[in-house]
């Protein structure tokens, strides 16, 4: 199989490239999926979460509340690193398993917003950055988020530098214009990532 990583800073259009992969028929691995899966009610990881932050990030459901706990990790680094603590190895073996599951000759796409920042490119034959300016950024996160701005830039401010990122990068995809621009240019990725793929080799 071909194992490609994509990145971006938050808000960048990740999301946006991830589906359209998805939709051309890449195996897309969602680590933001996997991670909502580990802290589900009634899961383990809930529960170590709730025991690690107290019941005011829970929601009145029973649910974790994301934005109340985003809240609080997003502001400070050690807390941010208890939650990681508590969600990444879970994350990481169902990232694991979904490998070890897909078909031979498949294009696999690792989904990992945080894939600069935990080293996690090791292994991966591909690693794509959608890179978008930080202005932009913040202004998606707050007017789809409803985060202020304040907030939305600590979160970038969690993340990898966009120098960082970049530097990791193989491929850059531009996602600070219009979805149609950035669906276009992973079409073009595709075919690139089609042509190589074991399963067109054979």
């Amino acid at each position: 199989m071909l194992q490609v990583g994509l990145t971006g800073g938050i808000a960048s259009g990740k999301s946006t490239a991830s589906a359209r992969l998805a939709e051309l028929g890449a195996l897309v691995v969602d680590a933001d999926l996997l991670a909502r899966e580990a802290v589900a009610p009634g899961t383990p990881g809930l529960a170590a979460v709730v025991a690690a932050f107290g019941r005011s990030v829970l929601a009145a459901d029973g649910s974790l509340d994301r934005l109340a706990l985003g809240r609080v990790v997003f502001a400070d680094a050690a807390a941010r690193e208890r939650l990681e603590a508590i969600v990444h190895p879970e994350v990481a073996r169902r990232r694991a398993e979904a490998v070890a599951a897909a078909p031979a000759g498949a294009v696999v796409v690792h989904d990992v917003p945080l894939l600069v920042e935990k080293g996690l490119t090791a292994g991966l034959d591909l690693v794509v950055v959608v890179d978008a300016p930080e202005d932009v950024r913040v202004r998606r996160l707050v007017a789809a988020r409803g985060l202020d701005e304040e907030q939305a830039r600590a979160r970038i401010a969690a993340q990898a530098t966009r120098e960082q990122r970049l530097a990791a990068a193989d491929v850059v995809l531009d996602g600070g214009g219009p979805v149609e621009h950035l669906q276009a240019q992973v079409d073009r990725l595709w075919e690139r990532l089609a042509r190589h793929a074991p399963s067109a080799q054979s």
